[in-house]
């Protein structure tokens, strides 16, 4: 593209004395008003993924912040309680956390097991079983570990939903905005071709009018790539952190009932 526009501005400063005129109507505001139907419709759908772009953006933020906020008070309950019952009393204030997902799949299939039992255990106090009666004991750890690590799918997939939209912004909008352009640039040259002349005043504008959708293109992809990156590592975050719950939860299953 840079080796067609110089050799073609370079003709039209050499016709023209060396001086290029500046036209009155040079804002960016007025080219887009009076681009051709094809740019505006190229500039509408960058618009649009832009806006639906920078949605996302907004709602993951203000979610992962309070995921983050409620996973760190839901982590101080759990360590601090003594019975897993008085941490599942808390779960239904904590919601947004990812942790608590994790909890309730891996307190079902304990309370779950733990119901088969021989009766005389605290299925209410799984954390700590009295002293009294015979201990319950869970007849499959690994079973614990599945039902953990199918939460821990659920939750990861409720993290990363609308992302994936991001990343295909950030592939799309360039090339749809070179699309623009490069249709642009032929209608300009094809306008040359028709009227003769190679007058700036006349061409310049068409030239314009193309390139402010790779403008446009780049405007909608770059936010939309940092996003994309940025986020993706918080929920990498978000996934190791479940990682170490589900340790420390089977962890304490297998202190205690096996």
């Amino acid at each position: 593209m840079r080796t067609l526009v110089r050799p073609f501005f370079a003709l039209l400063q050499q016709e023209q004395g060396g001086a290029v005129p500046v036209g009155t109507n040079s804002s960016l505001l007025s080219l887009i008003i009076g681009s051709s139907p094809l740019s505006k419709a190229v500039l509408i759908s960058l618009a649009m993924l832009s806006i639906a772009s920078w949605a996302i953006i907004l709602y993951k933020l203000w979610v992962f912040r309070r995921s983050k906020r409620q996973s760190s008070s839901f982590l101080d309950v759990f360590r601090r309680s003594n019975k897993f019952s008085e941490v599942q009393a808390v779960c239904r204030s904590l919601g947004e956390s990812p942790l608590v997902g994790l909890f309730q799949a891996g307190y079902a299939e304990l309370t779950a097991q733990l119901r088969q039992s021989p009766p005389g255990g605290a299925l209410n106090d799984p954390a700590h079983p009295t002293a009294g009666g015979q201990r319950p004991t869970l007849k499959s750890l690994p079973a614990v570990d599945r039902a953990l690590m199918r939460a821990s799918v659920v939750e990861v997939n409720k993290l990363e939903k609308r992302i994936p939209f991001l990343a295909t912004t950030a592939s799309v909008a360039p090339f749809i905005g070179l699309f623009g352009t490069v249709v642009g640039i032929m209608m300009a040259f094809q306008g040359i071709g028709q009227t003769g002349s190679t007058n700036l005043g006349v061409v310049a504008p068409g030239i314009a009018d193309a390139l402010v959708a790779t403008a446009a293109g780049l405007v909608a992809a770059i936010p939309a790539v940092v996003a994309y990156n940025h986020l993706s590592n918080r929920v990498k975050l978000f996934a190791a952190e479940m990682d170490d719950f589900a340790m420390e939860f089977l962890n304490i299953a297998e202190r205690n009932f096996t």
